[in-house]
């Protein structure tokens, strides 16, 4: 099985750092660190598969890019 690269929104908040991914929907997680986080949410995403798999649902694709943009500041 090859690997795929799914894209993860890490969010900071107050208190801590959450996760989400658009191409797997209800997907999420939440760690202390940004890093945290993201191993978390690889973990997350690799549970969630698995379970889509073992009851026969299709694995979505990796679709979604990113990109920035710039606006003048002020």
């Amino acid at each position: 099985m090859t690997a795929q690269r799914y894209l993860i929104i890490i969010e900071e908040g107050s208190a801590n750092y959450s996760s989400y991914s658009p191409d797997v929907p209800g997907c999420v997680a939440v760690g202390a660190t940004r890093d945290e986080c993201e191993r978390e949410m690889q973990g997350a995403i690799e549970f969630h598969l698995e379970g889509l798999r073992k009851y026969g649902d299709p694995i979505p694709e990796p679709r979604t890019t990113a990109a920035y943009v710039e606006v003048p500041a002020g």
